[in-house]
């Protein structure tokens, strides 16, 4: 982490943002992340962030700090961390949305719930490094567990959007005031209210294609 921010001898603190937003170098994989950001990060958002839009900002703010603190680990440190990030987006859309069906390059059809896995395969067939989708992989469980599996068994629902997030949108400095609404379905949560609206992901029949 120390390397990602002091370059010679400079402490550049921006860089900790910056390195989200390098896809690698203008090729075919940089094209599919791009499309997968605008597909699967769109559908997330027109789904079960429906309304919800400052805890899908949450989100990515947490999968970008749990990137970060993994990143802190030596054997773990990347320079740039946007890959990782882009892999957690696939991995909670492939949560939600389990039961959809999945083409991969009108060749393979699969469930959504291994959309991931099969990514990180086809990275394997390629030669491109595992290491960013599986730090992905983890990031986005994490947060679907704190969010999602935790309270679903019973247990507290404590990860809540925090209110720095809602004023963001209700000054106007991120998004539209519309945005703050999912505060009031976080506050409902300990009632289970706000997994109510999640239970489609057991029957949902969407029809996808990578």
């Amino acid at each position: 982490m120390i390397f990602l921010v002091l370059t010679d001898g400079f402490l550049q603190i921006w860089r900790l943002i910056t390195n989200f937003f390098f896809l690698g170098p203008f090729s075919f994989p940089f094209a599919f992340r791009l499309i997968i950001i605008a597909k699967y990060g769109v559908s997330l958002e027109r789904g079960p962030f429906d309304q919800r839009t400052a805890d899908f900002v949450w989100m990515l703010f947490f999968g970008a700090l749990s990137l970060l603190g993994m990143a802190a680990v030596p054997v773990l440190w990347s320079p740039f961390m946007g890959v990782s990030l882009v892999f957690m987006i696939v991995y909670i859309w492939g949560r939600e949305f389990p039961n959809a069906r999945i083409s991969i390059y009108g060749l393979v059809s699969l469930k959504g719930f291994y959309l991931p896995w099969a990514m990180l395969a086809l990275d394997l067939i390629f030669g491109n490094p595992l290491k960013p989708d599986i730090l992905g992989i983890v990031a986005g469980h994490i947060y679907y567990f704190l969010t999602v599996l935790h309270p679903l068994a019973g247990g507290k629902y404590v990860f809540k959007t925090p209110r720095f997030v809602y004023l963001l949108f209700l000054f106007g400095i991120i998004g539209s005031p519309a945005a703050t609404t999912g505060e009031q379905q976080q506050g409902n949560a300990a009632e289970g209210i706000a997994f109510r609206g999640r239970s489609y992901r057991l029957d949902t029949h969407t029809n996808a294609s990578t």
